[in-house]
């Protein structure tokens, strides 16, 4: 894995701590879960740094490696950019609305080449993984496949990228990945059984758990968008907006809060209160939150409302909601709220955006402005309120109109049925463990 060391960052500076039972240990690079016999619980991560201090010297979202589970850098990572939205705020009837730009637009400084802030996840599991991890595997419904994919290539890292077959058309990329990338798609399939089979994978010796929002890499990659908005801003912003599925970036966002507050004081301001949206066809945190009924736990959703979302990178069937230090915990401590919107609604916010910013902007981060949008309109957020509103993709008409990307063949295309057989799980490792050897391309699987 080609990368640069960074400075006085290795292993010990953090250690990682269960939000259950606060058992502390050192981190091999891997570790998703604490080994005590409890409930579900996220780890986090506890650095030895006291203060916030971005490094000037390191580039892209390393600025920030003193808060990072990193040992190492790779090259060429973009970050966030934060700047203030005066035209989309005064067409809200917002004073200070800030915005939280993932994605790229060269007049902005925005330069994450997948036009999305899974990148910042990515480049930051990728730091913290060991030389000896094996090969990575990664579920995915498009975004965290695109950003994986693109620096796994970049970088020659070893990775399994397992999409449903429709987040193919996405996972565009100036050049064709290359022999270090696996590409697995599950045919007729959404986004659980992507994470199905690739947990099956991942099972098998050689392959190694991403782990999603179970691992502090992801977590605190994703919690850099708020390090920069406090750089910006010199404080906390009181309300921070976002569209979740999983709600990774929510738990990041508050994780990042916290340790602000605990090392800088109350000169940071209070928490932000998270203000989160889903997709009115589906959005499970939002029943679960307004109405105490945890869907996953009753019956799988319809079909037909997943395919009915906007945005279909917002639909996790089972997302950390009562897993200790996840959602439901994030939400009750910033006093936080969950919206739904409907597709007309977030198709007006990503116009008005274009319009008013001159950038356009994903299905996710449209669903976010709309919820803005309706909070401000039911007095669920002040108009006085300092808002960071994160737009977590954007950019990638006008990338894919300069740059032409295109797209990337499958290295397998597997039945949906795949993960639950064994044997087709067997299979599937030992055509991906060929390719990697002979740079061979499978266009489908018979069977075991």
């Amino acid at each position: 894995m080609p990368a640069d060391p960074l400075p006085q960052a290795d292993a010990g500076h953090y250690r990682l701590v269960c939000c259950e039972c606060g058992d502390r240990r050192e981190d091999d690079g891997t570790a998703l879960a604490c080994p005590a016999p409890h409930g579900a619980s996220l780890l986090r991560t506890e650095y030895t740094r006291d203060g916030f201090a971005p490094d000037d010297r390191a580039t892209g979202v390393y600025r920030y490696h003193q808060w990072l589970p990193v040992r190492r850098s790779l090259p060429d990572t973009g970050r966030t950019v934060v700047r203030r939205a005066e035209r989309l705020g005064a067409e809200l009837g917002l004073r200070e609305l800030w915005v939280a730009f993932n994605g790229y637009h060269p007049e902005w400084g925005a330069d994450l080449t997948t036009c999305s802030f899974k990148e910042l996840e990515a480049a930051t599991v990728l730091g913290r993984l060991p030389e000896s991890a094996g090969t990575l595997v990664v579920a995915s419904a498009g975004n965290t496949a695109a950003a994986f994919a693109e620096l796994c290539s970049r970088h020659d890292v070893p990775v399994v990228v397992v999409v449903p077959q429709g987040a193919l058309a996405g996972l565009r990329s100036r050049t064709p990945y290359g022999p270090s990338v696996r590409l697995v798609a599950v045919a007729d399939a959404e986004y659980a059984d992507a994470i199905a089979l690739a947990d099956a994978i991942a099972a098998l010796p050689g392959f190694t758990p991403e782990g999603g929002t179970r691992n502090v890499g992801r977590r605190d990659g994703l919690g850099t968008v708020v390090l920069a908005a406090y750089e910006e801003l010199g404080r906390l912003p009181d309300v921070y907006v976002q569209a979740i599925g999983s709600g990774a970036g929510a738990i990041a966002a508050h994780e990042a809060a916290l340790r602000l507050r605990c090392t800088g004081g109350e000169q940071t301001g209070p928490l932000p209160r998270l203000i989160l949206a889903q997709n009115s066809c589906f959005a499970p945190v939002h029943t679960a939150w307004h109405t105490g009924v945890r869907p996953w736990e009753r019956t799988d959703p319809e079909p037909d409302a997943i395919r009915r979302a906007f945005a279909p990178e917002l639909t996790n069937r089972r997302p950390p909601y009562d897993t200790a230090g996840g959602l439901a915990a994030a939400l009750r401590e910033s006093r936080g709220d969950v919206l739904a919107e409907d597709t007309t609604a977030a198709r007006a916010a990503m116009d008005a955006f274009a319009e008013l910013e001159g950038v356009d902007i994903e299905p996710p981060a449209g669903v976010a402005l709309a919820a803005l949008r309706t909070a401000l309109r039911e007095g669920r957020v002040a108009p006085d309120a300092t808002v960071l509103l994160n737009v977590t993709g954007g950019g990638r008409a006008r990338y894919r109109r300069e740059h032409r990307p295109e797209a990337n063949a499958p290295t397998l295309v597997v039945p949906r049925e795949a993960a639950s057989d064994p044997r087709w799980v067997d299979e599937i490792a030992a055509a991906l463990t060929r390719t990697a050897t002979t740079d061979r391309q499978h266009a489908l699987l018979t069977g075991p």
